[in-house]
C-alpha cells in the first residue's frame, strides 16, 4: 500500500508553507499554525515516513530509554547512548545547552524529563507513582477505563528538565480487542522533530498493545504549536518533491509478554523502502 501516512504529515507541511503565521521565537523565525490533529491506521503499516529516510533505530533506543525512567529520579545522555550505541544522540545538544548545564548534577545529566514523568512522579507527601506500571495495570483489568492516561508536563518540576515536554500527554483507548492511542503536543518541529514522534507513539502503542493482549489501531496525534522553521524550508520543499513509498511492517518479538523485556533486537521494521536523508539542523 502506498503510503497514506506520508499524505496526511505532507498534506500539513504543504498547509504551514502556504497558510501558516511567520513567528520570531525563543530559537529563531517559524513558520506555524495552531491544534492539527493526524490519524494514523497501524493496521494500514508503521507510520515511518518513507520521503527521507526515518532513524527507526534512534527511535526505538530513545523510547526504551523513557521506559526505564532514569536511575535517581534523573535521565541521563549517557544511558542512551549506551542503549542506542553511539557517540551523540538527539539529546546531546539539550545536554549542553547553556541554560541546562549549570544545573546539570552530572556529565549528560537532563534532569526529569519524559521518562522521570511517567515512571517516577513525586507526590506531594512522598513516594511516587509509576504512571506506566499503572497504566498496563488498568488495561488488563479494566481496559474500558477512561482514566488511561500518561502525563509528563508537571509545572512543579518544568525547570529541573532540560527541555519541558513537548509531546505533554497521551490517553488509551480499548474498543472490539484493538487499542488505540492519543497523543497532544505542545510545540512541534514539523521537519525533524515530528516525523520521530509518530514513530515513536506508534511503537509504544504497538508494544503496550502487545503486552496487555490487544491488536494495535489508531495512533492519534493532536500538534498544538505546529510549525517550521525557515531554515529547514528548503529541506522540507525538497521532501515533498519526492514520491512517497510502501509502508513498512512491525516486527515485535511475540515472546515479549512485558514492557520491560523488550530490547533494540525485539524490535524491527520490516521491508521499510525509503529516499534518501535530507540534512537539516537540528534547532534547540
Amino acid at each position: 500500500m502506498i503510503s497514506l501516512v506520508m499524505k496526511i504529515y505532507n498534506d500539513v507541511l504543504k498547509k504551514i508553507m502556504e497558510g501558516g503565521a511567520d513567528r520570531k521565537g525563543r530559537n529563531g523565525w517559524t513558520r506555524g499554525l495552531f491544534a492539527i490533529q493526524m490519524r494514523f491506521n497501524l493496521e494500514k503499516g508503521f507510520p515511518a515516513v518513507t520521503t527521507k529516510q526515518l532513524a527507526f533505530s534512534l527511535v526505538k533506543s530513545e523510547l526504551l530509554w523513557f521506559l526505564e525512567g532514569g536511575k535517581n529520579g534523573r535521565l541521563n545522555d549517557n544511558r542512551l547512548k549506551e542503549i542506542a550505541g553511539k557517540e551523540k544522540t538527539i539529546w546531546t545538544d539539550n545536554a549542553e545547552a547553556p541554560y541546562w548545564k549549570p544545573k546539570a548534577k552530572f556529565s549528560g545529566d537532563l534532569g526529569r524529563i519524559y521518562g522521570v514523568q511517567w515512571r517516577n512522579w513525586k507526590k506531594p507527601k512522598g513516594g511516587a507513582v509509576d504512571q506506566i506500571a499503572d497504566l498496563i495495570k488498568k488495561l488488563r483489568a479494566d481496559p474500558y477505563n477512561r482514566r488511561l492516561v500518561v502525563t509528563a508536563w508537571n509545572p512543579g518540576e518544568l525547570d529541573e528538565m532540560a527541555l519541558p515536554p513537548c509531546h505533554m500527554i497521551f490517553q488509551f483507548f480499548a474498543a472490539k480487542g484493538k487499542l488505540s492511542l492519543h497523543m497532544l503536543q505542545r510545540s512541534c518541529d514539523m521537519f525533524l522533530g515530528v516525523p520521530f514522534n509518530i514513530a515513536s507513539y506508534a511503537l509504544l502503542l504497538s508494544m503496550v498493545a502487545q503486552v496487555v493482549d490487544m491488536k494495535p489501531y489508531e495512533c492519534v496525534l493532536t500538534l498544538n504549536d505546529a510549525h517550521i522553521y525557515r531554515a529547514h524550508f528548503k529541506a522540507v520543499k525538497e521532501q515533498l518533491k519526492r514520491k512517497p513509498l510502501r509502508l513498512p511492517k512491525l516486527w515485535l518479538n511475540p515472546k515479549i509478554k512485558e514492557l520491560a523485556q523488550f530490547t533494540m533486537e525485539d524490535i524491527k521494521l520490516e521491508n521499510y523502502q525509503h529516499h534518501p536523508p535530507i540534512k537539516a539542523k537540528m534547532i534547540v
